[in-house]
């Protein structure tokens, strides 16, 4: 299952809609920052067809400026 986390970047005065949209989707988990316009973003998914979807749904989403991905790394299915 692929685990990535990224740092977003919102469109100027759009965090909360920014968190309210990612929040929206169930393979995200979202952290926001306290002092600064930018959220901590980890995604979820079951599979790399699953991760393709999930990539489609973020680029579609307007508040969102900037999406750098941190860290990324697929686990290992247990037969």
């Amino acid at each position: 299952m692929p685990i990535k986390s990224y740092l977003a970047h919102p469109h100027d005065g759009q965090k909360e809609r920014l968190i309210e949209e990612l929040s929206a989707l169930k393979e995200c988990d979202v952290l926001p920052s306290q002092n600064k316009e930018i959220i901590v973003l980890v995604t979820d998914t079951e599979d790399e067809e699953r991760e393709k979807i999930l990539k489609q749904k973020l680029e579609a989403i307007s508040s969102l400026k900037l999406l750098a991905m941190v860290s990324g790394f697929n686990t290992p299915q247990n037969n």
